[in-house]
């Protein structure tokens, strides 16, 4: 089935009026019509009436049917991601500065569905998440463009091999796409960080708490405490303003790269392998304490089932540090589950805080970094959320 040479899929009433509302996907459920459609296909999609909505690419897996990709029919799918990339660019040199690591390409918030891209001083690290930018077309315009506008040292990509299972793409490992340099020295903050780009999680590092770091570096003193701290990221910027820091991670390897951070900026950070949970309990119960504390958990609830343990969890997490901070005391707390919502969030902290018997003022309630847009008409494209709170 095709539209003047292009597959057509109509989807159902529901279907268009997400889309007509302004969202970018369309469920396998609102898909009325889409036999015979090749995986990773530029289709036209139409309403039950027949009406275009414009041109989306199309998965035969997920249950993300149609990821929209322009209003206008798509006759040069190479020649549209090339201009979509140079348009990403652009976007980060107006509004990104004070560091040379960003997220350069952020999927449907950058209008290229299923392509991350990150920047880390002079290498480049992408994944692709959709049949569609798996194919040899959009790779092809993909590395082009990225090796002629930013002329990286060295492009690597990044796979995780549930999204490719889940997709139904062949295995492939993660690599080196161009160029043999595998690590280098990124900047963030004016603070510094040792960066493999084929180790660690996602493509590297967590570049969408940068404006966060330094944000609740401008309001940490005394001793400070950073649970989750991964590669050291708060930490770091803690160390800033702090007499001492401690920073708290379940994994070793990422403490080793945080310590070798350390060192790399001059300073002196206490590091301690052990479960976040665990860690706090006991610290609680002795009476530990802080003058700022730092929680940057994974994200709890992967999907709306998990929701309920998820809010638990963070309750559990928030009403430990409270226990734990000197009054007068900074909690910087964090969520990335886009399935906790800034209020139910929120809700939970306050939970937490009347429980501990502290009073709580809101100094600052955050998001993502600029390099990772946020689209109003696409709430999955708002996820991370941060607090800074003073704790009397």
């Amino acid at each position: 089935m095709d539209f003047h040479g292009i597959p057509l899929v109509k989807v159902s009433r529901r279907g268009a009026n997400r889309l007509k509302d302004g969202h970018v996907w369309v469920y396998r459920s609102d898909i009325a019509d889409a036999n015979g459609i090749a995986p990773g296909s530029v289709v036209a999609v139409v309403d039950d009436r027949g009406k275009s909505l414009g041109a989306a690419l199309y998965s035969s897996a997920s249950q993300i049917a149609i990821r929209m990709i322009s209003a206008e029919a798509v006759k040069d799918l190479s020649a549209l991601l090339r201009k979509r990339i140079r348009e990403a660019i652009a976007y980060r040199e107006r509004f990104v500065g004070d560091t040379d690591a960003y997220r350069i390409v952020f999927s449907e918030a950058d209008f290229l569905p299923g392509l991350i891209v990150d920047r880390y001083n002079d290498l480049l690290s992408l994944q692709v998440l959709t049949q569609a930018m798996d194919t040899e077309v959009a790779r092809q315009a993909i590395l082009a463009e990225l090796s002629e506008r930013l002329a990286p040292q060295a492009i690597i990509e990044r796979v995780d091999p549930r999204v490719r299972e889940l997709e139904q793409l062949p295995e492939r490992s993660s690599s080196l796409l161009k160029g043999e340099k595998k690590s280098t020295v990124f900047t963030m903050n004016g603070v510094r960080f040792h960066h493999d780009a084929l180790e660690g999680q996602k493509t590297g590092a967590f570049l969408d708490q940068r404006e966060n770091y330094a944000a609740a570096a401008q309001y940490a003193r005394g001793e400070a405490l950073d649970v989750f701290c991964y590669h050291g990221g708060f930490a770091l910027h803690l160390a800033q303003r702090c007499s001492k820091v401690t920073g708290v991670d379940s994994s070793r390897p990422a403490l080793e790269v945080a310590d070798r951070n350390a060192e790399l900026n001059g300073r002196e950070i206490e590091w301690i392998e052990a479960n976040a949970f665990d860690l706090l309990r006991d610290y609680a119960s002795s009476g530990k304490q802080y003058d700022t504390v730092v929680l940057d958990p994974p994200a709890f609830a992967k999907s709306k089932s998990n929701l309920e343990t998820a809010l638990r969890g963070y309750k559990e997490l928030n009403l430990r540090a409270l226990r734990m901070l000197r009054p007068g005391g900074i909690l910087v707390t964090c969520s990335c589950s886009y399935h906790v919502n800034p209020t139910d969030f929120l809700h939970v902290v306050a939970q937490a805080a009347q429980d501990t018997h502290r009073t709580v003022r809101l100094l600052e309630s955050r998001n993502q970094a600029k390099d990772h847009p946020i689209l109003l008409a696409v709430p999955e494209t708002a996820y991370l959320k941060c607090l800074i709170l003073s704790v009397s």
